[in-house]
């Protein structure tokens, strides 16, 4: 049995060629923490026998797919109740913090305990600036760092994230569940945090991800469509009404001074 597989690509036009994806921060405070974000690599090693999984095709396609966060803070967090049973993340790194003590609730919190997925699983965000942003339909996907090994492994597990970027641009956290509470949880600056996946339309076309400039018609439309999760239940449901508003470029690739 014979399979053929074609695809029609226009050879102009926002669907022809590469997906591109803009990313850029939020915010220029604190930006020099902030890496760009990298394509998931591992094509530097062993490459010497011709059936090495470094030069195998469908391990290439599957890595040049993903992009990777890294963590721009070094942290080392507890977690305990205390005596009247209240949940409370502990800086474990004390004096020795890289974050002084009245900064760390700045960019990790403790989510009220009647928000968590489970009662004894404790959930923290750590708020991030990075955001991405396309002209044409495409989805990200935020997951965790699989492809990358860790000796000491997390306490718990991330909260995945899958939304149209295109029409909702919004800064990623970086949400944790905690399945061992009683162990501590350390991240360190420069380590993969997590992944994001990039899905337009036609699977065989790849991702090309360029830096975006925060122009005045995105920060507008961001302010339209930010902060709602705070007033609505299901901000999903509001797709329709943004894109109602959304002009209809939004994606300024950065032009670097040379």
């Amino acid at each position: 049995m014979d399979i053929n597989l074609s695809f029609e690509r226009p050879e102009s036009g926002p669907k022809s060629g590469p997906i591109t994806v803009g990313w850029f921060l939020a915010s220029d405070k604190g930006a020099v923490l902030y890496d760009a974000p990298e394509r998931v690599m591992f094509r530097a090693l062993n490459k010497s026998h011709a059936k090495s999984a470094t030069r195998c095709p469908a391990v290439i396609q599957l890595e040049s797919r993903y992009f990777m966060v890294k963590c721009p803070f070094d942290l080392n967090i507890g977690f305990k109740r205390d005596e009247k049973g209240k949940a409370q993340l502990v800086n474990r790194a004390g004096t020795g913090s890289s974050i002084r003590g009245n900064k760390l609730g700045e960019v990790l919190t403790l989510v009220s305990e009647t928000e968590w997925r489970s009662p004894d699983r404790p959930t923290v965000q750590l708020h991030l600036p990075y955001c991405f942003i396309a002209d044409e339909l495409v989805y990200i996907s935020q997951i965790s760092a699989f492809a990358h090994y860790r000796k000491d492994p997390m306490p718990g597990t991330i909260f995945g994230g899958r939304f149209p970027l295109n029409v909702w641009p919004r800064p990623l956290m970086w949400a944790f569940e905690w399945h061992e509470p009683e162990k501590d949880l350390v991240l360190r600056r420069g380590e993969p945090l997590f992944y994001c996946q990039f899905e337009g339309e036609g699977p065989d076309r790849p991702v090309q991800l360029v830096e975006a400039e925060r122009t005045p018609e995105l920060q507008t439309y961001m302010d339209q469509i930010g902060g709602v999760v705070n007033y609505v239940n299901q901000t999903f449901g509001l797709f329709k009404a943004a894109e109602a508003l959304r002009p209809k470029t939004l994606l300024k690739p950065k032009q670097r001074e040379g």
